[in-house]
């Protein structure tokens, strides 16, 4: 896989502090930042077996332990680091999860979030702040694609957490102006995710190994989906830009492919990128309290911030498929 393109020279010997650096997405951050020579350091709550991408930088970044939710360590996370950059990432991320345990999903992704904010604005010496919202926080609108100007319609539990979260963030920057900004993405994919629930890397897994796939839908939902390098550019496209021009900060962008599509499509696509067209997935109907349709548009990330994605969907899939065989069938002989 490609690397991020970063501004090296803005980067190397930056005191860079990241939440949710052990997750999908902020383990590729992580791993560029590093890569960059920045000098990063990361909350880690929970002691689990490292991903691929977090083996790849660890003993390389500083790690904090403990909870988001934890004022005075998230103080001393930032203070005793020197933290100049922060990229907010640490959230619960699955839908699911968030249906069945709404309380837990609130007080991460919401307290979490101010929280943190709070520490920021008693550390002194913050620059920019990159905070990861999630396209779920706009709901179910009626007009898309998904632009920054529309009213925040959350009304499932995950998508009221990233919703409420976000408010949270533009409270503190109105109030105490801190200097951040939002992203919004979709649907994330890429090397590296080991959580089989996510649709892309639980298709690839059971293509590989001769099994049809579980589509928990009806398959028929429409999503973004979006490389997981194409968003660690996306934050770091975001810092960078902040740091440059004081017009970027207190922004929301929207960062997208811009080629949304079913879920069976999508499926249909891996299956190709797989050559497993034999295997047809199994469609459970079964998913409840999600949107139906849910795609945004890039026009003021490309306008502002100068970023587009760099692959295609039948890139990136067939790229993510390669990385997936190689893992799995090294993972097979261990």
């Amino acid at each position: 896989m490609e690397g991020v393109v970063v501004n090296g020279s803005f980067w190397r010997h930056r005191p860079v502090a990241v939440t949710g650096a052990m997750g999908f997405v902020g383990s590729h951050l992580v791993a560029e930042l590093v890569r960059a020579g920045a000098e990063v350091v990361v909350l880690v709550r929970d002691d689990v077996p490292p991903t691929p991408t977090v083996k790849d930088w660890r003993g390389k970044a500083s790690e904090v332990q403990g909870q988001l939710q934890d004022q005075a360590l998230m103080e001393r996370f930032l203070g005793e680091f020197e933290v100049r950059t922060v990229f907010h990432l640490a959230a619960q991320t699955q839908v699911r999860v968030a249906n069945n345990n709404p309380v837990s999903t609130f007080d991460s992704n919401i307290r979490g979030t101010w929280t943190l904010l709070e520490a920021c604005r008693r550390t002194p010496g913050i620059e920019q702040i990159v905070v990861a919202s999630s396209d779920k926080a706009y709901g179910d609108q009626p007009t898309l694609p998904y632009t920054e100007d529309m009213p925040l319609l959350a009304t499932h539990p995950y998508d009221v957490s990233k919703a409420a979260a976000d408010l949270v963030c533009m409270s503190y920057r109105k109030t105490y102006g801190l200097p951040l900004s939002m992203s919004r993405c979709g649907n994330f994919f890429g090397p590296g995710d080991t959580n089989w629930d996510r649709l892309v890397p639980g298709t690839i897994r059971s293509l590989l190994a001769g099994e049809r796939p579980i589509v928990r839908s009806d398959g028929s939902p429409t999503r973004d989906y979006i490389h997981v390098a194409d968003g660690a550019s996306a934050y770091v496209c975001m810092a960078e830009k902040m740091a440059d021009d004081p017009a970027a900060v207190g922004e929301i962008f929207n960062f997208s492919v811009e080629s949304p599509m079913n879920v069976i499509d999508l499926v249909e696509l891996v299956r190709k990128a797989a050559g497993r067209m034999d295997l047809e997935p199994v469609v459970q109907a079964g998913a409840r309290n999600e949107i139906q349709d849910q795609f945004l548009s890039s026009e003021k990330a490309r306008r502002v911030l100068g970023w587009t994605p760099r692959m295609s969907m039948d890139e990136a899939l067939s790229s993510t498929v390669d990385w997936y065989r190689d893992f799995l069938a090294e993972e097979g002989r261990d």
